[in-house]
């Protein structure tokens, strides 16, 4: 099939100044235990095709699932007109563009293989998991599931670019509900909305600790329901990863995306508080703040290659030492603030969600570089305050900059010491001002990756997957509150 659809693209595409052609085939398995009730098997099969033309100054794209050669001459023959009638109409010049013609493969891990996908024996885990969070007639709800994600991506240019990707992830996820006196309690595996996400194969349930954990999860909702709410007050906040992926996502990654910045989404999602002129001075955070874009690292969510046009995927840094040094901004955006008077150095993140969407800027692998202190050590250098850990809850502002953000689990710090359990943990801030309070980074034995499924963006809405690796992270003076305030 790739043969015959590589073929009828090569002469279309000769056409034009430049084509490109985006085949996506995306595989999905879902299965799930709930009340330690077995569900259906879900399962899903999309494949598609996006055509994009740059021609006479002008861009356009279409898409479709007729992959036949009638249904790539359709398609083509749309994007062709959508060019023409945005030449000299759209708010940039497109001749001034320059597309890279990549050639390559990416391969994930465990993507050039079978997984060891053995559905009796996953459903029996699940079971397990299932039945071990039934501890106590207060536990009045659980689930715990297992996805799996196989991507085949091709990407050909006019010109000779030729790239294949191939990606696996699995996706565990579990969670128990404790109810009593008018009060429910949720704990889950690294968040209700599968935190731990992660490209590879069935080591990733080890890496999750997806086994045992459904007693362990239920315990912890049952000694939610019996805490005192977090104390309100001005303190320490020490956020642990599945909450700093949370942190990052939406006070860095959001903010950063240039196209947001250069005004896009303000009738949707909002703007950003930063600007363009901000780049390679600002004080985004304190020193110990260091902060990379690296789709390299190749168990992380989004991990790949080349982005969806073409762009080589490198690490780099957009924050180092708390400057901030570059936007998370693709080639068109690179190139639309060049016009605009900013010569702004941005990466490979021109990404879809599907075959059916056009890419667009969105964060990748974002990542908050190590430090040097031990966990012990974090919690050894707080007089007062609070441990969050994993995130329930969150609310920011238009400009990605006032936020509020709650927890499910919270453990009061006294004098260097851990105490006891707090439910309802929250706090507040401003981006431009919450990061420069950072005062210690964990060390590698704190960092966790996570990611989220769920990333959303754009007109019309397009969902992707993001990862984000962080250490566990101090901020002194943070505004702390529990469920009374």
């Amino acid at each position: 099939m790739w043969k015959a659809i590589e073929q009828s693209f090569r002469g279309l595409a000769r056409q034009v100044d430049f084509c490109s052609l985006r085949l996506v085939e995306e595989r999905s398995e879902s299965l799930e235990v709930r009340l330690s009730v077995p569900q259906p098997l879900a399962r899903r099969l999309d494949r598609g095709a996006m055509v994009t033309v740059v021609h006479g100054g002008g861009y356009g794209y279409a898409a479709t699932a007729n992959l036949s050669e009638a249904g790539l001459r359709e398609a083509f023959d749309t994007a062709c007109r959508w060019a023409q009638i945005s030449a000299a109409r759209s708010v940039f010049d497109f001749r001034t563009l320059s597309l890279p013609h990549p050639t390559g493969r990416y391969l994930g891990p465990a993507a050039d293989g079978e997984a060891d996908w053995n559905r009796k024996a996953l459903y029996d885990l699940l079971m397990q998991e299932s039945e071990a969070c039934r501890i106590d007639e207060r536990i009045v709800d659980w689930g715990v599931s297992l996805g799996r994600l196989d991507i085949e991506q091709r990407y050909l240019t006019s010109e000779g670019g030729d790239v294949e990707q191939r990606f696996r992830a699995i996706i565990p996820s579990l969670s128990a509900t404790a109810f009593a006196d008018g009060d429910s309690q949720t704990r889950s595996l690294g968040g209700q909305y599968n935190g731990y996400c992660r490209q590879g194969g069935m080591e990733i349930l080890a890496q999750a600790g997806l086994a045992g954990a459904g007693r362990r999860v239920a315990d912890e909702a049952l000694q939610l329901l019996l805490a005192p709410n977090c104390p309100t007050g001005v303190m320490d906040a020490l956020l642990m990863p599945s909450q700093m992926m949370l942190q990052i996502h939406e006070s860095i990654g959001h903010p950063l995306e240039l196209d947001r910045i250069l005004g896009d989404e303000r009738n949707y999602a909002g703007t950003s508080f930063v600007t363009p002129d901000m780049f390679g001075h600002y004080q985004y955070g304190s020193s110990l703040l260091n902060v990379s874009y690296d789709p390299s690292r190749s168990n992380e969510f989004a991990a790949y290659g080349w982005d969806d046009d073409g762009a080589v995927a490198q690490k780099a840094y957009i924050i180092r030492n708390g400057i901030l040094e570059r936007p998370l901004g693709g080639s068109l955006s690179q190139a639309r603030a060049a016009e605009a008077g900013f010569a702004l150095a941005g990466v490979a993140n021109s990404r879809a969600c599907s075959w059916n969407r056009a890419p667009i800027d969105r964060m990748a692998n974002l990542n908050v570089e190590p430090g040097d202190q031990s966990l012990a050590q974090l919690i050894g250098g707080i007089e007062r305050g609070v441990l969050m850990d994993t995130n329930v809850s969150w609310s920011i502002d238009d400009s990605r900059n006032k936020f509020q953000f709650g927890c499910e689990w919270g453990q009061l710090i006294e004098n260097g010491e851990l105490k006891g359990v707090v439910k309802n943990p929250g706090y507040r801030g401003i981006s431009a001002t919450f990061w420069r309070s950072l005062k210690a980074v964990g060390d590698a034995g704190t960092d966790d990756v996570m990611g989220t499924p769920f990333c959303g963006k754009g007109e019309p809405n397009q969902v992707v997957r993001v990862g984000h690796a962080s250490p566990a992270c101090v901020f002194g003076n943070i505004e702390v509150f529990g469920g009374e305030a």
